[in-house]
């Protein structure tokens, strides 16, 4: 199949009719019609069958169709890099992809920072999950990137800027006094104390589970979030306790949870990312100082 004939394919898959594919992808309905009898021509077998007005796919388009929808989609990757590379890099703007975790509290002190040394830069923030940001990183889409990993990739260029710790929030009065006392729970202590479960693909939830199985705890999970934050909100409100990062305790209201350092300790790296064929942006080196500065304040150096 030619990329025409894939084109006008994929469009009467999605659409059903000769008439709604042709406004699709812009061209007449005779010419659809021919397209996708040469198609057909060239193939040796129908990939369409009319029933009842509509066009519905023979058993051999349905088993073509999952590969064209990933030619589609790795089409569309192109023409997003396509499009971030016509864009260059502006020397007044930056475009900073973060974890939520740190777009909380880190990010907003960072960026006050960064505003005061670059006042007419426009910063774009968006925050994703590490996944997510190491795909547009990629793709060139985004300057620079900051999660809670020392994530591999060919394409990427780690530099690692501090390092955090889980730390274990508690709503008051779910953990008993001595533990207050001494500042400090271990994951033995939470065996019988609902947790807030991590997501298992999460980088910290990964460490998480690792830790629990070398001690070999099972923690009771209450929930299962995607994000830290949604972790403290449910402690907050008294439902389970919380193991989060320190950047996300920062925001703990100290009025309603008590915040105990965990043992053992679980280590969050706190790392930027860029991408390796991106031209050197000072803007995004200067971002990257800026969030450094205030993690470590943050964390208590």
């Amino acid at each position: 199949m030619r990329l025409r004939h894939i084109e006008v394919f994929n469009a009467v898959m999605l659409t059903g009719s000769v008439s709604s594919a042709a406004r699709l992808i812009n061209v007449t309905q005779p010419a659809v019609s021919r397209i996708l009898a040469h198609a057909e021509l060239q193939l040796g077998f129908a990939l369409f069958q009319r029933v009842k007005g509509r066009l519905a796919p023979t058993t051999e388009a349905q088993a073509l169709y999952p590969h064209i929808a990933r030619l589609f989609a790795q089409l569309d990757e192109v023409q997003r890099l396509a499009t971030s590379l016509r864009r260059g890099q502006g020397d007044g703007e930056l475009h900073v992809l973060s974890v939520l975790a740190l777009s909380y509290e880190i990010l907003p002190h960072a960026l006050k920072m960064f505003r005061a040394q670059h006042p007419k830069v426009v910063v774009t923030i968006d925050s994703l999950h590490s996944p997510q940001i190491v795909s547009s990183l990629v793709l060139q889409e985004a300057d620079v990137g900051y999660v809670f990993s020392a994530i591999a990739h060919p394409s990427l260029e780690p530099q690692h800027l501090s390092e955090g710790s889980m730390v274990c929030v508690a709503p008051k009065g779910m953990l008993s006094a001595s533990l207050l006392k001494q500042g400090s729970v271990g994951l033995t202590d939470l065996v019988e104390i609902p947790v807030v479960s991590l997501d298992v693909g999460d980088p910290v939830g990964i460490s998480l589970s690792q830790a629990c199985s070398q001690l070999g705890v099972g923690l009771q999970s209450a929930v299962r979030v995607q994000t830290y934050h949604a972790a403290l909100a449910l402690a907050h409100h008294g439902l389970a306790v919380a193991l989060v990062d320190a950047c996300t305790a920062i925001s703990a209201d100290r009025s309603r949870v008590d915040v105990l350092t965990l043992e053992p300790q679980i280590v969050v790296p706190i790392v930027a990312l860029r991408p390796v064929n991106r031209p050197s942006s000072l803007l995004a080196a200067a971002m990257t100082r800026c969030v450094q500065q205030t993690v470590v304040q943050a964390l208590g150096g």
